[in-house]
């Protein structure tokens, strides 16, 4: 059992669970189990089918655990200043501008194909810190400290653009009783409540009328992350020269921490599953020229790293911020190729963009192609970065 959870905790298992969950479902999506695997992911439960309450539901629960961990790096973490935010912010803008760009010029000709442009704007943080982390020593502390704060800012601009622009027509009555929810909630932080129960009651409440809205009920997990407490206090029950000691408590961490294995080990990978069953039973050599595929993998592939890369570039030959430090270009360019690792939050965002067809699966095989050669071009990159500073004598 001790090696179970320790297992957990390596950095890597999440990214290893997610990739089996994701194989898994292609070999049964493209197996004689696939008319029983389409049966699962369309089942009617109550209102919902079981692909609607994974993606409604489930992972407003993602993205109420992605919203803790914004608010953890805003408050204490990477980007607790203006001045660590603005390269990995900047960085994080070009990298959603570049790829969205691309997927205009190759796919914006289409009045429906055009919907499909966020699928290649997002990093999935899980895939490429898992990456970065599987090559160790091989790169630079500070390059690790840079992927991690410019996924947590794609995150929140992928936030943004799924509420500004992947929502069905807003029924504002609706999204007024969502805003009194959210007043509610921030009362309770102001009020210094600290126990879950209240914040978990509105919390639901908030997310049915998200839900009922038209605004997509994922934002109702953010909005309640950003209203949990960084920390409070709490009598602590020891008496010392007569008073009752305080005892300080950070309410956000703890519900990270619980969330954590939850999301990484059942929410993400039931996700994938659900999500990533594309059949190549009608796949043709031609359909890999088909505008969507060739823009969702370009964009992630190329759209990422020059976007990246040219925006740090840019601000380091300015003078307007420093190189980071210990770290060398080819470092820098092989991390922006990483952050082309799209897959969770790209499959999301397409889910979203097409309805299920022919389409959404061609955006599906274009994430998968990116994403892999991003994954494996950026981790080729970084590994030549390391063999050159080690000729160089610089390790």
């Amino acid at each position: 059992m001790e090696r179970i959870f320790v297992l957990l905790r390596s950095p890597g298992s999440a990214t290893a669970v997610l990739l089996g969950a994701t194989l898994i479902a292609l070999i049964v999506a493209n197996s004689p189990l696939a008319t029983q695997y389409m049966s699962l992911v369309n089942l009617k439960l109550g209102p919902l089918t079981t692909m609607e309450w994974v993606n409604d539901a489930l992972m407003a629960i993602f993205f109420l655990f992605v919203g803790l961990e914004v608010k953890r790096e805003l408050v204490s973490g990477e980007l607790n200043t203006n001045a660590k935010r603005i390269m990995p912010g900047i960085a994080a803008l070009f990298g959603v501008l570049v790829p969205a760009i691309i997927y205009y010029l190759m796919a914006g000709f289409s009045e429906v194909y055009i919907h499909g442009w966020a699928i290649p704007t997002a990093t999935d943080i899980a895939f490429a810190i898992g990456v970065i982390t599987a090559l160790g020593s091989r790169v630079p502390n500070s390059m690790k400290v840079f992927l991690t704060a410019l996924a947590v800012i794609d995150d929140l601009i992928a936030i943004v653009v799924i509420a500004l622009f992947y929502g069905a027509g807003v029924n504002f009555m609706d999204l007024i009783a969502a805003a009194a929810v959210t007043g509610l909630l921030v009362y309770t932080n102001k009020q210094g409540y600290l126990r879950p129960l209240p914040y978990c009651v509105l919390g639901l409440v908030l997310w049915y009328l998200v839900l009922k809205s038209g605004v997509h009920a994922t934002i109702a997990g953010v909005v309640l992350a950003m209203t949990i407490p960084f920390k409070g206090k709490v009598l602590d029950g020891i008496v010392l020269d007569g008073k009752v000691l305080d005892k300080v408590v950070y309410p956000m961490e703890e519900w990270a921490h619980a969330l954590k294995n939850w999301v990484n080990f059942f929410i993400i990978p039931l996700f994938s599953f659900l999500n990533a069953g594309v059949s190549f039973a009608d796949f043709s050599m031609e359909n890999l020229f088909h505008p969507v595929i060739i823009g969702v993998s370009l964009g992630l592939i190329l759209g990422k790293q020059l976007g990246i890369f040219s925006a740090v570039y840019i601000l380091v030959q300015s003078k307007a911020i420093k190189m980071p430090t210990n770290t060398t270009w080819p470092e820098i360019y092989g991390t922006a190729i990483l952050c082309g690792i799209g897959f969770t939050m790209s499959l999301f965002v397409a889910t979203l963009a097409f309805p299920p067809g022919i389409t959404q699966e061609m955006a599906k095989v274009g994430i998968f192609i990116g994403s892999i050669v991003a994954g494996l071009l950026g981790a080729v990159v970084l590994t030549l970065a390391y063999q050159i500073r080690k000729m160089r004598g610089k390790i």
